[in-house]
């Protein structure tokens, strides 16, 4: 109870009720003063002038009276004294004394006071009027405590001297007019409180009007602040209040719209930011981390909960000087080397990758720096195609460098005099004339590859019999089988008649893997040529099989790369351009095969590539293939020519 009641005297409403009591109490006080000090002194005044008045009358009456008994008053004189005082002036609660000029008094009003006659009067107001001073009054309190008017009056003589032959004497009771005075005051205090109490409750009703609206303003903006925007404030007039309550209604509309949009915008954000392959992080301006995308986890291996708080220099591996720097110069990225320790299962793994670290710090207007926008990328295939290229321009330059030594070391022996040595020059110019195809080939390789990366490379699609292209394709190499006394043998497998493909192009694969074969594969060794079906007769898989040097496990993953070779100096000395498997790959590519190498060192190696058992059409010259059946008639694909 006394906390609802110290809760209800905070409020507006107690504070306007109090406000508007206290003015009209104020108010009612002030008037109240104000009319009972001039009713009190009128009423006094009349008092006043009445006791004058009848003084005034018996002055008149008295007087002639008193001259002629001047200095020997007789009882004759009293009796009629007495008589006009009992007759004239009989008042309640006044008393009236007509007094010689000795003081002595000759008559009163009053029959109980008749034993006052021929006493001698000894107040200070008589002595006063017996020196012929006119006005003598005051006020007492008696011995019974009763307020009284004690007024004196000289009586003059009507003769020539007009000296004093005595006085008039009166005191009236004042009570009846205090009592009078009372009444009014408790009339005037009732009817102030009933005032009060109606003031008290029109107040009441009053301060409900301004403050009820007030408290629904209240009410809504809670629930704004809540974020339910439903209600409205009613609207209860055309006043302030009411003005404030629309106003409120308008910003409370304009607030949801604006947070809608936020909202929605946030929404835009929060979606890029998940979406985005590239990684966001936002960090405070102590370098917390606030906030990581899916796109960061990832790259990161760090799940949002645990890298939440970091520190991102020591999540990044960063110096915080060097970070320092990188935020506030204007050189605002860097590459950063990462190993991630999280696979997408969010097991434990390993990944090597580079970053591409670009800074953003977030400014605030009259707070400088409050956090920093960290946006990683991973470019560590660009950073791999950018090393390939570089390493392709380096290989390309210094196989082209071999032969053109070659042929100007030559060149110039010719102009020094070998010329005239007929057979010294034509030696000479053998091995011009060999580098010089060794450079064409080189050459015309790397247009084809060209051609087949730019996708400018046509296919000649025909219908051709795989057991007449691998038997070809054994019968180009036998005179080295032969040679080299390698035991060569084709195998294919039942059903594998007809393929749909670019025969030359094909040609070109079978030739660039047999060479590799024979070339590699010692003395009476053994190549198997053998074609099979696989993937459920909708491929056909030719693999080329032998037991040669074999390759390394270290370099299997790059041998497919142009102009990589695992014995560089045996590679070139052969007359082999590096591009073979290359080229290999692309046309197996282009015909929606796969080319793969199984080998172990010192073991052997296993080529085997795919052609599909269907028919393409012409978008399937860049990989997209239309599945047919390889026993019904195929349907013939003309490209045209290169």
């Amino acid at each position: 109870m006394v906390a609802w009641v110290s809760r209800f005297f905070r409020t507006i409403q107690a504070k306007l009720i109090i406000i508007y009591v206290l003015l009209i109490l104020i108010a009612m006080q002030l008037i109240g003063v104000y009319f009972i000090s001039t009713m009190k002194d009128l009423f006094t005044t009349n008092f006043t002038d009445d006791l004058n008045k009848t003084a005034s009358i018996v002055q008149l009456l008295a007087a002639p009276k008193l001259e002629e008994n001047e200095g020997t008053p007789d009882q004759k004189l009293r009796d009629e004294l007495n008589n006009i005082l009992q007759t004239l002036f009989t008042m309640n609660g006044v008393e009236i004394q007509v007094l010689d000029d000795t003081g002595r008094v000759l008559a009163t009003s009053v029959q109980a006071h008749r034993s006052y006659i021929g006493r001698k009067n000894t107040e200070t107001v008589v002595s006063r009027a017996l020196q012929s001073i006119p006005e003598n009054e005051e006020d007492i309190i008696d011995e019974h405590n009763v307020r009284k008017k004690v007024m004196a009056k000289p009586i003059m003589a009507n003769s020539a001297d007009g000296g004093v032959v005595g006085a008039v004497y009166i005191v009236a009771s004042m009570e009846d007019l205090y009592e009078t005075i009372d009444s009014i005051n408790q009339i005037f205090l009732s009817g102030m409180i009933i005032a009060l109490g109606l003031t008290a409750a029109l107040g009441i009703i009053l301060a409900h009007t301004i403050t009820q609206p007030i408290t629904e303003v209240t009410r809504q903006a809670a629930k704004v602040a809540e974020g339910n925007f439903e209600g409205t404030v009613p609207v209860l007039g055309n006043d302030e209040i009411g003005h404030l309550s629309e106003a409120f209604n308008h910003m409370t509309r304009r607030l949801q719209e604006a947070l809608s949009v936020n909202e929605e915008e946030n929404e835009k954000l929060a979606s890029i930011l998940t979406n985005m392959s590239d990684g966001v992080i936002a960090t405070d301006e102590h370098g917390r981390v606030i906030l990581l995308n899916r796109g960061a986890s990832e790259l990161l291996g760090m799940k949002e909960c645990d890298a939440e708080g970091k520190d991102i220099a020591q999540m990044l591996n960063i110096s915080p000087d060097v970070l320092q720097k990188r935020v506030g110069g204007q050189v605002n990225w860097m590459l950063l080397p990462y190993s991630s320790y999280m696979d997408e299962g969010g097991a434990a793994g390993d990944h090597e990758s580079i970053l591409r670290v670009t800074f953003s710090p977030i400014h605030r207007r009259g707070e400088g720096t409050t956090g920093t926008i960290f946006v990683l990328r991973d470019v560590t295939e660009q950073e791999k195609l950018d090393q390939s290229r570089r390493e392709f321009v380096a290989n390309v330059s210094h196989e082209l460098r071999t032969p053109l030594t070659t042929i100007k070391s030559y060149t110039e022996a010719l102009d020094d005099g070998a010329l005239d040595e007929p057979e010294l020059a034509g030696r000479f110019v053998g091995v011009i004339r060999n580098e010089t195809e060794r450079m064409i080939r080189l050459v015309t390789d790397l247009l084809h590859l060209s051609r087949l990366d730019s996708k400018q490379s046509s296919l000649r699609m025909q219908l051709t019999d795989v057991s007449e292209l691998l038997d070809e394709a054994m019968d180009r190499f036998s005179f080295q089988f032969r040679k080299k006394r390698i035991d060569a043998r084709l195998e294919i497998e039942s059903g594998i008649e007809s393929l749909v493909m670019d025969r030359d192009q094909i040609d070109q694969v079978l030739d660039n893997v047999l060479s590799n074969a024979v070339k590699y594969t010692p003395d009476h060794g053994t190549i198997r040529l053998r074609a099979v079906w696989t993937e459920g007769h909708n491929m056909v898989a030719v693999t080329v099989e032998d037991n040669g040097m074999g390759i390394p496990k270290k370099d299997l993953a790059r041998i497919f790369d142009r102009f990589y070779r695992v014995d560089k100096a045996r590679s070139r000395g052969m007359g082999g351009t590096g591009l073979g498997l290359s080229i290999a790959r692309e046309i197996i590519r282009v015909h929606g095969g796969t080319i793969t190498i199984d080998s172990e060192w010192e073991q052997g190696t296993k080529v085997t590539f795919t052609i599909p058992a269907v028919v393409p059409t012409k978008e399937d010259a860049v990989g997209h293939l239309e599945e047919k059946d390889n026993l019904s008639q195929p349907k013939l694909i003309e490209e045209g020519s290169d």
